[in-house]
């Protein structure tokens, strides 16, 4: 996106954070591991490739990855912070809030990011097997409460890929990633990507808002060229 990989987006805003220690990225990808380590991350390690399928859980390469550190580098850091490489535009001043955030709160058992829904799904409907609309909420006796305005409902929230912070106390003992006790967290609306209309539009916003991190990008990007003449 604008001439850069988009997981150099969560490499550059994890390098800029203030609070982040280590930005280490997991892939099964030598090309990406390449890519990864140009722009100033760290490849340790490549993942299992049963664990970076289409179908692969956050929990298997989060463990994974906590597991490989313990092993290797006999160290267990309690908080990771997860940036998912689809969701590009970030602050990482934002990234420091959520991580300061939920160092204070001992009781949460992770910290997940989300905007405000621009639509409540509260007055979406299902099919039923003949073909016909049916509210979702059928325990709702108000008639046609589909219909209500928006604000007779609760506010919900999207999570949208952010930041998410999870403890590895928790990865490692259960099987929820998050646990009981997600810590919410508010940003802006912000895009991910899930298809190529989703990155014209994320290219858009970048072109008309900017990012905080494009200054960054360029550095790293000339880094990684020089270094690359070094080697040759």
């Amino acid at each position: 996106m604008l001439g850069y990989p988009l997981i150099a987006y969560s490499i550059v805003a994890a390098l800029r954070s203030s609070t982040i220690e280590r930005t280490i990225v997991s892939t099964d990808s030598a090309d990406i591991a390449e890519i990864a380590r140009a722009f100033g991350a760290e490849v340790p390690f490549l993942r299992p490739a049963e664990l970076a399928t289409d179908t692969a859980t956050d929990q298997g390469f989060l463990q994974h990855a906590i597991t490989w550190l313990k092993t290797e580098e006999k160290i267990e850091p309690e908080y990771f912070v997860h940036l998912r490489p689809t969701t590009p535009l970030r602050d990482p001043g934002v990234i420091d809030d959520a991580v300061k955030r939920i160092q204070n709160m001992p009781e949460a058992t992770s910290l997940r990011s989300a905007h405000l829904a621009a639509k409540t799904p509260y007055k979406w409907f299902e099919l039923d097997q003949d073909g016909f609309f049916q509210g979702i909420r059928p325990d709702d006796d108000r008639p046609e409460y589909y219909n209500l305005p928006r604000q007779s409902f609760p506010p919900v929230y999207d999570p949208n890929g952010y930041v998410d912070v999870v403890r590895a106390s928790q990865v490692m003992s259960s099987q929820s990633v998050h646990g009981r006790h997600i810590l919410g967290f508010i940003t802006p609306f912000c895009h991910e990507v899930d298809t190529l209309d989703d990155l014209a539009f994320l290219k858009y916003l970048a072109e008309e808002y900017g990012s905080p991190l494009i200054p960054f990008l360029e550095e790293a990007n000339w880094n990684a060229g020089e270094q690359e003449k070094i080697d040759e």
